[in-house]
């Protein structure tokens, strides 16, 4: 059984590492859960208090980066004079770009965005303003969930083998 959750496990933790980059998978939070899985196996019986400790101080961290990964695109794209429709032209330019792999997920949200504040009347300098702070946002969000992953990951790594 503590095998089988390892496994389980570890999974969730590589899931969630994607989910960093993917927009539709919660990323921090299903690596979180692969963390707590290690709870039930024998693996973390050695660590006891600092595996609690760590699982605690990671959810929090885990929270506050689902919060901001909402906020920070926003809070880039308005400070750099974006709309709503410069928001969500660069989540939807992020699912279509998934189709088109790694590139097409760094161009999607600034061309998504773009082509939201295009619609809204702007001139193209304002839109491209607009679409570089979205761009900018979407950048720090997955920056802040891949430290996130890569910690948890570290920390899955060194209860379950040290």
């Amino acid at each position: 059984m503590d095998i089988t959750l390892a496994v389980l496990g570890a999974a969730l933790v590589l899931v969630g590492f994607l989910g960093s980059v993917l927009p539709i998978i919660p990323g921090p939070p299903i690596s979180w859960a692969g963390l707590l899985l290690l709870k039930w196996t024998h693996f973390v019986d050695d660590h006891g208090a600092a595996y609690e400790n760590a699982l605690w101080i990671l959810l929090f961290f885990v929270i506050l980066v689902t919060i901001l990964d909402y906020v920070v695109p926003i809070m880039g794209t308005k400070r750099y004079g974006g709309s709503k429709r410069g928001v969500w032209g660069a989540t939807i330019g992020v699912v279509v770009g998934l189709f088109f792999g790694p590139l097409g997920i760094i161009i999607g949200p600034f061309l998504g965005a773009y082509i939201g504040e295009i619609t809204t009347g702007k001139k193209d300098r304002e839109a491209l303003r607009a679409a570089w702070g979205s761009f900018m946002g979407f950048l720090l969000g997955v920056g802040l969930k891949l430290m996130v992953c890569g910690t948890i990951l570290f920390f899955f790594i060194r209860y379950l083998f040290f």
